[in-house]
């Protein structure tokens, strides 16, 4: 399987300047189709993904917005928006694993430091994987940071706990954000690094394998040219949040296919029906069909909301390109206005479509062996993330007075009464 993937990957690299979706999708396809077989088993014995997160960087998935000539695939925010949707059916907790690494290659492509630009996406298309370690409890990015980089010699020292550091297990390198003498800043760390330990103890009820645990830095050395710059949240207007965002709406476009999926697949066997159904068979009932019917529409308005996003990300992307790393900021407003709509529609539809699936069966769609909770619980996780009632105030607050829009927003707690978040 490894030898055939390289060899589909250099052969998509040679010829990326007419690379297709459906040359994509020849590469691809077959890693998620194996990727999504392993799915439940996962699932049920809490297995973290190592196996198939090395499929995919052997075969270049994650160098698609590496440039080719820096020895990447080159494609299309749309384009790896659309592998995203589909990589999250195979497997919802994987795209979410990503996603930092996905902002990390945008910000290297978008480096004005040339040498460092060349370095890391060179890196990243020879297979390099980041993670992060950007979440604090208590007063967190609210206030400051608590984990801290100090001066020692020429270079420098990191102390600190971190938590939800997802992705970071399958990681290389962590992107790691920290206090520099009351300033913030993006550190990248080895993640075998001496010093770092990492914890899968993620304890919530979906995406359980997103390897989205406790990272704990203790007298990490950071030779200096590991300072990226300030970091997400402290240049104001950015691309950042709404491709951060657009990822895990592009994980619930993905959870609404395999649901619309695995429900279809359990009406076609099913037998079993009832004395007052309006069919002997499930799958030709009228209502049962209605429920499929809207789980399937579902997936598609899902999908065809996020490339909507995706493609004002292309065009904002190319135009920081073309500004020398900074976007207008008339076009950054429109991708954050876009993906904060995205959300709202997004979250509601499939919440609404992982629950209502359950309504085609019997007692037996709920057997753990089926695991067809795992969509809903899934998707209710990845939309707590940024939760929606902020972004829809966000919305309409700008819609009515223009007030901004909340960029590089962080959690914590706002500790007010002695401004020390303790």
């Amino acid at each position: 399987m490894g030898t055939a993937v390289t060899i589909a990957s250099n052969s998509i690299a040679s010829n990326s300047s007419t690379i297709t979706d459906a040359d994509l999708d020849a590469t691809f396809g077959p890693i998620f189709e194996r990727i999504a077989e392993g799915a439940v088993e996962r699932e049920v014995d809490r297995r973290l993904a190592h196996t198939e997160v090395g499929w995919l960087r052997e075969a270049g998935f994650t160098a698609l917005r590496v440039p080719t000539e820096l020895g990447g695939l080159g494609v299309t925010v749309r384009q790896q928006f659309r592998l995203l949707i589909d990589l999250a059916a195979a497997e919802s907790n994987l795209p979410q694993a990503l996603r930092v690494h996905w902002w990390f290659v945008e910000d290297q492509r978008l480096a004005s430091d040339p040498d460092q630009r060349e370095r890391w996406l060179r890196a990243v298309a020879d297979g390099a994987l980041v993670g992060n370690a950007i979440t604090e409890p208590g007063v967190g990015a609210v206030d400051r940071y608590r984990t801290v980089l100090t001066a020692d010699g020429q270079d420098y020292v990191l102390d600190g706990t971190k938590y939800y550091s997802t992705g970071s297990l399958f990681a290389d390198h962590i992107v790691v954000a920290a206090d520099q003498d009351g300033e913030r800043v993006s550190v990248l760390v080895d993640a075998n690094a001496p010093g770092v330990t990492q914890h899968d103890d993620w304890d919530g009820f979906g995406q359980r394998t997103t390897a989205s645990g406790t990272t704990h830095f203790r007298g990490v050395r950071v030779p200096a040219d590991r300072i990226l710059g300030p970091g997400y949240g402290v240049a104001g207007k950015g691309y950042a949040t709404s491709y951060l965002q657009l990822v895990q709406l592009s994980v619930l476009a993905g959870i609404a296919q395999r649901a619309a999926e695995d429900a279809a697949s359990y009406v076609r066997e099913r037998t079993r029906s009832y004395t007052h159904a309006a069919a002997d068979l499930p799958r030709h009932d009228p209502l049962v069909q209605q429920v499929i019917g809207r789980l399937s529409a579902t997936a598609f308005s899902a999908r065809a909301t996020v490339l909507a996003v995706a493609d004002v990300l292309d065009t904002v992307l190319d135009d920081a390109l073309s500004r020398g790393g900074s976007p207008g900021e008339d076009l950054v407003d429109q991708a954050e206005l876009a993906s904060a709509k995205a959300q709202t529609t997004v979250i509601d539809q499939v919440l609404e479509a992982t629950s209502q699936l359950f309504e085609v069966g019997g007692a037996s769609i709920v057997s753990e062996q089926r695991r067809l909770d795992r969509h809903w619980r899934n998707a209710r996780t990845v939309a707590v993330h940024n939760p929606l009632i902020y972004k829809q105030r966000a919305i309409g607050a700008y819609v009515l007075n223009g007030d901004p829009l909340p960029y590089g927003w962080s959690a914590g707690r706002r500790d007010t009464a002695n401004g020390s978040g303790a």
